[in-house]
């Protein structure tokens, strides 16, 4: 056999393909499709022996006529939501699979299993994982799923990606899992066959492991049909009928195979690289590609057993015991691409192209010289679907009721297929899952991105190639750029604005006093014969923020701060969502829809929260009530009965359109939801000098008297109509003015030529980011997730709780309330001047908070609000806060701790005197 020096030294002396004219992708090396069936580390699999000169068999059962849910495809996802379905009590569900089950990319997965990654939902869905298959499924059935207790070490060969280890160690300890910062000499001392010359240090996590795919997905199965679930093999799903109901909405009706079809008003498409196929039967977007992924299994090493697994990031490579040999594999900056997905692909493998592959070898020779003269036993070489944030595609579909997602995992399916399974589950039956799965929500995307090839493929491939590169906090995609640009875009690029991509929008970040710094088109980071750009200023600028202390222009953006509590700031905030609800049941809308009571005099606007079922805040957002009248363009559509404006943050817009929406259709109310995000921009002016700056610009009384806080109205500025709201999300006086899309040029300019006497400066969300943590106001999602309470969040005050009116999640909120709310979010600061990234402080409750490392007035690091829980339970009042105030804590950072000060209130202006009344 050859030896894996010896194939490194064979594809570098092939010939290489010229490089391709507009970066079409490769062909399979040594063939036009999939080959025949190859090695795979594995003793069996679920394909049967069949006579090659048999017809297609039928399913292996008769299909029934109807069904509660109908999962598509029998890989690790389709098994364990249906386990999970079934294990909820869920009755009639059935499970479809075209071939047999693993048959499609499942089979050859390598089926390893890490317990840390950066997020702490990730850490919490593993954790599930990790149970299911090493303890739930062999007490239920009595089969072995192959579970392998042996370990994963991380390697770290420089600093910075020894700090990333230890933020993962801060990380599972408040989760408890089991994880050592291991020196070179104790790295040795685990496994004397690693070259630790190079080694900073190693993360070692005794407890990680490795599953056999055919044996989980078997026991899954028998699991499931056990409870009563069906599984249907050899049944290829031919289309998913669709019916269209009185009241405009589409819903799934049944599942059509060659076989027969079943009534059914719930699909999960989990067909995992064929999941595009599915969702283009029921007019559904799928924003997945499907690249080859390879690894290759050696012979015998002598001194391997019982090592653990490695994951070297930096030489883009694993490691997995495979018995006494090792599976070796990573991710590549030059993916193949497979833009013909076949539909008759099963227990297939392709060509391994060495000239891709390659490139993972010097690394793991570097590591394990052994392998050097070690004998390669087989290559395995298969499909896997890949997403454009490399995470999962879960949930409902906004475009069809009754279709859900379970797909797109990243290779990533047999770790994360537990505890994905378990809340897709939850999702199904409930209307949500239990835990925050936003990041993984179909929703996260705006739905012009989800149709958008080019994006899709280009951030897919970054995410891709940069799925072993450290995470830092100010990360952003070069990929997919420039998808959405507001009014202002060019004029704040030439005024050194540098951009942060959110929902496609490109929005300010902060603001470069060397000059523009635009988004170039996407290079592919020089693959595919693409010339990656060599001077580029905005790919340095984030090079130089890539760190875990405080950033390169830390200093930039706190002047931005500064600027806006001592005189103004001007921020574009353009990209925000922008609706209007309006019809002739816009207020029985509103009641049931936002937790405050938004039904005040036109010309108020109110801070609210939209909750779930179970009292969870499903977004923040502002509703500003509209007074009937004469349709103003953009500003105010024409409507019969009631009218609001709805502003809702512009990187969960298309979460709030998909919740307003499915509520509406849930409840059947008669209005109408307008999305005017794209034809209205909207400039901020934030700041003591906010007043008199706009007083120039506006031709309305800006006075308490005469335009009180969370009031709005129409007002020319520099000639041009607009819509003011005097509103605060810094803590400061301020406006909004919502400018049509062709006046918001001028308007700005209008501003800003009226501010430069009072010092008035350009800032960005960093600068927000800041202002506002220090000042105690929430970021949903980053802060306040749909499994936080407002009560627990903080914000009682949104909830009209003292009026008679019903709302969604309010009787959650009254049993929380009187049961005695169990938690609270809580913000913490250190004296010491060192950048508090969350995750990764290590609390009672849970580590929480986005990339904000300082309080710029306040001059001391704080971490976002972190669930922090209490006990005992008072008769009425505050009185359980007072240990919480009073109570000792510290924050833990990469391994050290430091001493930290909670508050109950905000650490900067509690009293609300500097702001004359803030958002809340």
């Amino acid at each position: 056999m050859a030896s894996l020096s010896r194939a490194l030294r064979v594809a570098a002396a092939r010939p290489r393909r010229s490089p391709c004219p507009r970066l079409e992708l490769r062909p399979l090396a040594g063939a036009a499709g999939p080959t025949a069936e190859k090695s795979v580390p594995y003793q069996r699999t679920l394909k049967d022996a069949q006579d090659p000169t048999a017809g297609p068999p039928g399913p292996s059962r008769p299909l029934p006529g109807t069904a509660n849910v109908v999962v598509i495809g029998g890989g690790s996802l389709g098994c364990q939501t249906l386990y999970h379905l079934a294990k909820l009590g869920v009755s009639g569900a059935v499970l479809l699979e075209r071939e047999r089950l693993t048959s499609g990319t499942t089979w050859h997965t390598a089926g390893l299993l890490w317990q840390l990654r950066p997020s702490d939902v990730e850490v919490e869905l593993l954790a599930h994982t990790r149970r299911v298959v090493s303890h739930d499924l062999e007490a239920e059935t009595g089969l072995h799923t192959g579970w392998v207790q042996n370990g994963g070490l991380f390697i770290a060969s420089n600093r910075q990606r020894l700090d990333e280890y230890k933020r993962l160690m801060s990380l599972g300890k408040a989760y408890g899992v089991e994880a050592h910062v291991l020196s070179p000499a104790e790295t040795k001392a685990l496994y004397p066959l690693m070259n630790v010359d190079d080694l900073y240090g190693t993360l070692y996590v005794p407890h990680d492991g490795t599953m056999d795919p055919a044996g989980t997905c078997s026991a899954l199965s028998r699991a499931a049909t056990a409870r009563g679930a069906q599984v249907i093999e050899n049944c290829p799903v031919t289309g998913i009928r669709v019916r269209t109901d009185d009241f405009g909405v589409r819903r799934v009706v049944a599942v059509e195979t060659e076989h027969g079809s079943i009534q059914t008003p719930c699909v999960v498409n989990c067909a995992g690289v064929w999941a595009g196929t599915v969702g283009r039967m029921a007019g559904v977007r799928v924003p997945l590609v499907a690249m080859h992924h390879a690894y290759v299994v050696t012979e015998r090493i002598e001194g391997i057993q019982n090592m653990p697994n490695v994951r070297d990031h930096d030489a883009s490579v694993y490691l997995r015991l495979q018995g006494d040999a090792l599976s070796v594999g990573g991710y590549e900056a030059n993916p193949i691409f497979w833009d013909e997905v076949s539909d008759t692909f099963a227990f297939g493998l392709f060509e391994l192209d060495w000239d891709v592959f390659a490139q993972h070898v010097d690394g793991a020779v570097h590591r394990v010289p052994v392998l050097e003269k070690t004998g390669i036993k087989s290559t395995v070489c298969g499909p896997e679907s890949f997403t454009p944030d490399h995470k999962p595609l879960m949930g409902e579909a906004p475009e069809l009721r009754g279709f859900f997602l379970g797909c797109g995992f990243n290779s990533a399916g047999m770790m994360l297929g537990g505890g994905c399974g378990q809340e897709l589950a939850h999702w199904i039956i409930h209307g949500r899952p239990e835990k925050d799965m936003y990041g993984y929500d179909i929703r996260r995307f705006h739905h012009s991105l989800t149709s958008h090839g080019r994006w899709v493929r280009e951030r897919s491939h970054e995410s891709y190639a940069k799925n072993y590169s450290v995470v830092f906090p100010h990360d952003e995609p070069l990929a997919g750029r420039n998808m959405r640009r507001d009014p202002l875009h060019e004029v704040l690029l030439g005024q050194g604005c540098v951009f942060q991509e959110r929902h496609g929008w490109e929005r300010p970040g902060w603001f470069n006093r060397q000059g523009a710094a635009p988004v170039l088109e996407y290079d592919f980071y020089g693959a595919y014969g693409a010339a990656a750009h060599e001077d580029y200023a905005y790919r340095r600028l984030l090079a130089a923020e890539y760190t875990f202390s405080f950033p390169a222009h830390h200093d930039v953006i706190k002047r931005e701060c500064l600027a806006c509590r001592g005189a103004a700031a001007v921020f574009d905030m353009s990209y925000f969502g922008k609706f209007y609800l309006v019809g002739l049941d816009a207020k029985k809308a509103a009641d049931w829809l936002f937790s405050a009571d938004v039904n005040r005099p036109p010309g108020s606007t109110v801070y609210t929260c939209m909750l779930n079922h179970r009292g969870g805040t499903e977004s923040d957002l502002t509703v500003s009530r509209l007074a009937p009248g004469p349709p103003v363009p953009a500003l105010a559509p024409a409507f019969e009965g009631d009218g609001y404006y709805l502003a809702v943050g512009g990187a969960v817009a298309q979460h709030n359109w998909s919740h307003i929406t499915t509520v509406l259709q849930d409840r059947r109310f008669r209005c109408q939801l307008i999305d005017s995000s794209e034809d209205l921009g909207m400039v901020s002016i934030q700041g003591p000098a906010s007043r008199a700056i706009l007083q120039e610009v506006l031709d309305a009384d800006l006075s308490d008297e005469a335009f009180p806080f969370s009031t709005h109205r129409l007002a020319r500025a520099a000639g041009h109509l607009v819509r003011a709201m005097r509103l605060s999300f810094v803590g400061e006086l301020g406006w909004e003015l919502h400018v049509p899309r062709a006046s918001c040029v001028p308007v700005y300019q209008a501003v800003m030529a009226a501010g430069a006497k009072f010092g008035l400066v350009n800032a960005g969300y960093r600068a927000i980011d800041s202002l506002s943590i220090e000042k105690g106001y929430r970021h949903w999602h980053t802060d306040l997730r749909p499994d936080d309470s407002p009560l627990e969040a903080g914000l009682a005050f949104t909830c009209k709780l003292k009026s008679p009116i019903p709302f969604l999640g309010r009787e959650a909120l009254e049993r929380q309330r009187a049961a005695g709310v169990p938690r609270r979010l809580v913000c913490f600061t250190v004296d010491e001047k060192v950048p508090m990234f969350g995750p990764g402080g290590h609390l009672e409750g849970r580590p929480r908070g986005g990339p904000r490392p300082q309080g710029p007035t306040l001059g001391s690091p704080l971490t976002g609000p972190s669930p922090t829980a209490t006990s005992g339970t008072p008769a009425a009042g505050r009185s359980r806060w007072t240990s919480v105030r009073s109570g000792s804590y510290a924050l833990e950072r990469m391994g050290v701790s430091h001493a930290a000060r909670a508050h109950l209130k905000s650490p900067f202006d509690p009293r609300q005197q500097a702001a004359e009344g803030g958002v809340y």
